[in-house]
């Protein structure tokens, strides 16, 4: 078997602040994951996105540190129109998840970029037309 992706993980410090990052975002995450150590829940189309407590990892990478500098990798979310990205944006970055403002791209879309609770870049996207 070819390997296909299946799920994307994030090491995250607080895991009941980023699953209300993501909850906020729209992804349906049951309140009681919170107190989990790890959590993970299947997107549409199948893949899988996943949280793990910094000690999760460190049980089986105890060297384990954060990496620090800036993000190599950011999650985009789709919205249904430039309206919605701006929507989102200004919701968000109300509740502390601020990075960089909405915008025209030159490659015809309305793009934002969000910080989650662990400095990880979310962006949020739309056609222009």
């Amino acid at each position: 078997m070819k390997p296909q992706l299946d799920l994307i993980g994030l090491v995250v410090a607080d895991m009941a602040a980023s699953l209300a990052f993501y909850r906020a975002l729209g992804l349906d995450l049951p309140a009681e994951a919170d107190a989990e150590p790890h959590v993970e829940t299947t997107l549409p189309g199948g893949l899988r996105l996943a949280w793990d407590r910094v000690d999760v990892i460190r049980s089986f990478h105890p060297d384990w540190t954060a990496p620090n500098g800036s993000a190599r990798v950011s999650l985009a979310f789709l919205c249904g129109s430039p309206a919605e990205v701006d929507a989102v944006y200004t919701r968000m970055a109300a509740a502390g998840h601020a990075g960089l403002e909405p915008w025209d791209a030159p490659w015809g879309q309305r793009y934002a970029v969000l910080h989650d609770p662990d400095g990880n870049a979310v962006d949020l996207f739309s056609p222009l037309t």
